[in-house]
């Protein structure tokens, strides 16, 4: 069976988009922009206020006359403050319940991009677009759109909200021309040292690293062998495995073998089965795999950080079985969720636009194996293509079931196949349905790729 991993081991993403650059022609995926509850833009400084809670800012679309200000309040249960794009212009942290008013004078006439700058707040969706000039009111602007006009001005800023929500696409369109748009491939397969007594033993190193999740985004990631997910492994049931994990972060770590059977004294969780493994020292994991398994290793030391952060990857035992008239399968892609720490919303460590499509023709059967690392359920949505689920947690179904949208709590691991017709040919959106970690102001973002079924 032809794995995507054999892929990116000899070519990484780029020869994926590579493939499709005389082949296909990339429809354009149409991401809607956010409103306020009036469907309008309302008017700052003096007008409507500005409302920040967990975790948006409403209205989606704010605008400000020239020389003016911004009346904003915090209706939410945490500190959030307000930042324009590109500027100095920033308030100070609001606390919940409080107001500030922030100058927008010294702004020109144009659109610009708000955020709250406190740590993670900005990737969950607190965004908001800003107008500064002259336009209508938000009353107005509804009523003209309820008959499908709207004033020169209102089409101005539509037409500028369009070009900024269709950027990331474009970027991520651009890479099956001039291949992936960032450094750094997670998954690769880990090849074993076969010792003399037939065990395979991997090297695992804990290391901090630049990682960039997305175009121009590059985070401290805390990863195994440099890479985020971590390097996949697979190994048959049987085989007497050693793992040899040397740590070389600024913490003690331990790895533990989530959904892999082990001796007790192998599972992973300091001050419970081992001592943790301090910096600069190194801790042999030795046992016999028992399949078919899938399963996702991760530290158990330090984990609220260290795991969103990077330290997850992928341990298989076997093949995924397959129902009969099923496959076989031509491609396995490994998913791995993650929606905090410095990777943040991303699918395989990356964020779109520097998702890595799926590919494949019609009557093909790919399996995609997701594994949730995050901290949040994420019900992940293939458009126009059903899911059959045929394995969870490793363990294979015994009556498969047909889903287009399949929620996967934190820790779970599910096998899905997708095999496409030749009715399906184009390119299909695929994305966590929780809209604000696919959408933004400023586009698809986070937890969106797409499926690709050419001939």
């Amino acid at each position: 069976m032809f794995h995507r991993r054999d892929r990116e081991a000899t070519g990484a993403a780029a020869a994926a988009f590579a493939l499709l650059a005389v082949v296909i022609a990339f429809v354009s995926l149409v991401a809607v922009a956010q409103k306020d509850d009036d469907g309008g833009t309302a008017i700052s400084a003096g007008g409507s206020p500005i409302t920040l809670s967990e975790f948006k800012i409403e209205p989606a679309m704010i605008s400000v006359p020239a020389g003016g200000s911004l009346a904003i309040t915090n209706t939410g249960s945490a500190p959030h403050n307000v930042n324009v794009d590109g500027t100095d212009l920033k308030t100070e942290d609001i606390q919940p319940g409080a107001s500030a008013t922030l100058d927008a004078s010294s702004l020109k006439d144009g659109t610009y991009t708000t955020f709250c700058a406190i740590a993670g707040h900005r990737a969950q969706g607190m965004e908001a677009m800003l107008h500064v000039g002259t336009g209508g009111s938000a009353a107005e602007t509804q009523e003209s759109g309820s008959t499908g006009k709207t004033d020169a001005q209102g089409r101005k800023m539509n037409d500028e909200m369009d070009k900024v929500m269709a950027a990331p696409t474009k970027a991520y369109v651009a890479q099956l021309t001039k291949g992936a748009n960032t450094e750094g491939v997670g998954n690769v397969p880990l090849q074993p040292k076969v010792l003399a007594d037939g065990t395979k033993e991997f090297d695992l190193t804990t290391k901090v690293v630049d990682w960039e999740v997305s175009p121009g985004k590059t985070v401290r990631a805390w990863t195994y062998n440099g890479m985020v997910p971590g390097p996949w492994i697979k190994v048959n049931s049987g085989d007497k495995v050693k793992m040899v994990v040397t740590n070389e972060l600024p913490q003690s770590t331990v790895v533990h073998w989530h959904g892999i059977e082990v001796p007790n004294s192998m599972d992973g969780v300091p001050d419970v089965t081992q001592p943790p493994i301090k910096p600069g020292d190194t801790f042999t994991y030795e046992f016999v795999a028992h399949g078919p398994a899938l399963g996702i290793y991760h530290s158990h030391d330090y984990a609220d950080h260290q795991v969103p952060d990077g330290l997850f990857g992928v341990f298989q035992i076997d093949d995924v079985p397959l129902p009969a008239g099923v496959g076989p399968a031509t491609q396995e892609v490994p998913m791995v969720l993650n929606d905090a720490g410095a990777i943040g919303l991303s699918l395989n460590g990356k964020s779109f636009p520097a998702t890595a499509p799926i590919i494949a023709k019609p009557g093909e059967t790919v399996l995609v194996d997701y594994e949730n690392e995050g901290l949040m359920i994420h019900p992940m949505h293939l458009h126009g293509i059903p899911q059959l689920v045929v394995a969870k947690d490793g363990f294979p179904l015994p009556a498969p079931y047909k889903v287009d949208t399949l929620v996967i709590a934190p820790g779970e691991r599910y096998t899905v196949a997708v095999t496409p017709t030749s009715d399906e040919l184009g390119v299909w959106a695929f994305h966590c349905h929780i809209l604000t970690h696919a959408e933004s102001s400023q586009g698809m973002f986070g937890m969106v790729t797409t499926f690709i079924v050419k001939q």
